[in-house]
């Protein structure tokens, strides 16, 4: 795990820094008050900070039975922290507090991590984080799979090949790089012409296609996708080789960052390794089933890559130059 990516918070926690990057990011927004509120939340924001890194730390000794539980909630405090710097009054009610998503009551007998589902409830921390944040309206009752969300990580690439025989992305350039370029095949995928792909791929992006620029059986486009969502979305970001990817499934191509696919990942975890002790004994030391590697490779990469985005958020809100 990236634990090295937790110290890039360290620079936040003075009260002295705090403030000022709060009255700073305030006063962009137009909050009212913006410069009492600053001082009403530094001390807040620290301990938000600090907690979420204290639970982080602890993951790199932890046996992988808890690790979940100590992942998640160190994922939340950290996401309080970045939404203190866009909600200044958070939490104003009791509404937020709770996660904001369930889980399905398990079926005993021939139960599979990745057939199940979570469902958005219509308050909580979940939806409050999304609008706050990353400006994504969550519908109530709006279910994921625990595949479509693993299949959204590139870093699992390796393991869901290994696994599931199944290739859910595609490596489609650098994401430093000013452009990428699409094989043709994803035109089966997607059930579409090659000009109304392109059409398709420019709507949901910030890229443009280079019509005399094809290498055989690609299309190229250019441009960099806005990291507004710290996710690249829709496409997909492999923190530990810079690349973009371009998922396989057309229904999957929409716009919805990559932070509330682990929260929700993590929070099925937590849920599972608390409440369903027994079947997570069994996951863990029977070595019966394929998603045990899937769910070992996820909480090895966490950590390091939801920091990775957390921070970034910071700097955005602070206008700090990364």
């Amino acid at each position: 795990m990236a634990h090295s990516n937790l110290n890039l918070f360290h620079p936040f926690l003075s009260v002295e820094t705090a403030q000022k990057l709060l009255k700073k990011g305030y006063h962009k927004n137009q909050v009212e008050n913006y410069e009492q509120k600053s001082y009403q939340n530094a001390y807040s924001f620290i301990y938000f900070i600090e907690h979420g890194l204290t639970y982080l730390q602890q993951t790199k000794n932890s046996p992988l039975s808890i690790k979940p539980v100590l992942l998640f909630y160190g994922m939340i405090q950290l996401l309080k922290a970045c939404l203190l710097t866009v909600d200044p009054s958070y939490p104003e009610s009791t509404a937020v507090l709770a996660h904001g998503v369930s889980t399905r009551k398990r079926k005993k007998q021939s139960y599979e991590f990745i057939q199940d589902e979570v469902k958005i409830q219509k308050n909580g921390l979940f939806s409050h984080i999304s609008d706050k944040m990353f400006h994504v309206k969550q519908m109530e009752g709006t279910k994921y799979s625990m595949q479509e969300l693993l299949y959204s990580i590139p870093e699992l690439e390796e393991a869901i090949k290994i696994t599931k025989n199944k290739i859910p992305f595609l490596p489609i350039g650098l994401a430093t790089a000013s452009t990428v370029s699409i094989p043709l095949t994803i035109l089966d995928d997607y059930k579409l012409t090659q000009d109304r792909f392109i059409q398709y791929f420019q709507t949901h992006t910030s890229f443009k296609h280079l019509a005399n620029e094809q290498p055989k059986q690609m299309m190229t486009f250019s441009g960099t996708q806005e990291n507004q969502s710290l996710s690249y979305s829709p496409l997909l970001y492999h923190h530990q080789n810079s690349m973009l990817y371009i998922t396989r499934k057309k229904e999957h191509f929409t716009f919805f960052p990559e932070v509330l696919v682990h929260y929700l990942l993590l929070y099925n975890l937590s849920m599972i390794c608390r409440y369903e002790t027994e079947w997570w004994g069994e996951l863990l030391h029977t070595f019966n089933s394929s998603d045990l590697s899937l769910i070992i490779q996820f909480l090895d990469i966490t950590a390091g890559k939801t920091a990775h985005y957390l921070h970034t958020f910071l700097m955005r809100v602070f206008d700090i130059e990364e």
